[in-house]
């Protein structure tokens, strides 16, 4: 356990110092892109309409296991090459600088009152449309994303990672790509993705939970704490609402609502009881929780070395 912890400091700051080296995307590409192209090739196979809806359970439940088959084999084929592949491949799937630099990227364009491009970089990060949110719904956009995926981004990694190494990350990876592309609760996938979906939320149960209280002891916020107890469960995940309603509480704003996909418009419930007027400072004030959330969970990470 202590090698595992060291192996895991050793990426982690790997990724925050230089991210996922491009010249090294570009020749082998990202682990998750494999992971994509094996998922697009189980689904195109065993994706049958024509066939019973039990069937279509039964081939989304095969679907899975022959992903998680082929992760844990690589996982373990790849582990024997050395640690300096384990810090590599770890790194790659942590995204802690990716995700600051990505938000950071839309709150420095609304800091130059520049909206069109806040809009396109915060359409990299969530999926509603965006051409007509001002700049207090880009930021509720930045934030709620942030938050959402400091847990699956972050700290679910991380998590499996220290209680199984490099296959537990992968596999979270791989099972997290899964619920992204077949997850989904359309006539496509609705019978297919539901292994997916079901794995995905099982996945973060317990990550989502911690990664709301790293948020609420970021922001040094009993508001947090009480926020996150009141309105996990409004959001539609099982698991997103806690990360997002922690921070919600930490930034006395309210989270959720009214969002537009694909030109239809939803209403969810509202996750928090403050302003729903989010302002600039409000996604500012969110980037230093991150980063003070990252620093919590990493000297915890040290404590735990110092134990062991």
């Amino acid at each position: 356990m202590a090698h595992r912890l060291i192996i895991l400091l050793c990426s982690f700051l790997i990724e925050i110092a230089f991210g996922y080296p491009k010249g090294l995307f570009q020749r082998i590409r990202h682990p998750v892109v494999w992971i994509g192209a094996c998922i697009s090739f189980l689904e195109q196979n065993f994706n049958h309409h024509n066939k019973p809806l039990y069937l279509q359970y039964l081939f989304g439940i095969l679907t899975m296991v022959i992903l998680l088959a082929l992760t844990i084999g690589a996982s373990l084929a790849l582990r024997q090459f050395g640690d300096v592949v384990r810090v590599i491949c770890f790194s790659s799937l942590l995204a802690t600088r990716s995700l600051y630099d990505h938000v950071y990227e839309v709150y420095d364009a609304l800091t130059h009152k520049n909206i069109e491009t806040a809009r396109e970089k915060v359409s990299r990060i969530v999926g509603r449309d965006v051409h007509n949110l001002d700049a207090s719904g880009v930021s509720r956009a930045a934030i709620e994303s942030l938050s959402e995926s400091f847990s699956d981004g972050v700290v679910a990694p991380i998590f499996w990672a220290v209680c199984f190494g490099l296959p537990g990350i992968a596999c979270y990876k791989a099972i997290n790509t899964a619920d992204s592309m077949i997850g989904h609760k359309d006539e496509r996938y609705r019978a297919f993705g539901w292994a997916a979906a079901r794995i995905d939320d099982i996945a973060n149960l317990i990550p989502a939970r911690i990664s709301g209280m790293l948020i609420a002891l970021a922001a040094g916020s009993l508001d947090a704490l009480r926020c996150m107890f009141c309105y996990a469960s409004n959001h539609a995940s099982p698991n997103a609402g806690w990360p997002e309603a922690a921070m919600a509480g930490a930034l006395n704003v309210t989270l959720g609502g009214t969002n537009t996909y694909d030109g239809v418009t939803h209403t969810s419930a509202t996750i928090g009881d403050g302003t729903d007027a989010i302002s600039i400072a409000h996604l500012e004030k969110a980037l230093d929780i991150y980063v003070g959330a990252n620093t919590i969970l990493w000297f915890m990470a040290l404590l735990a070395l110092q134990l062991l």
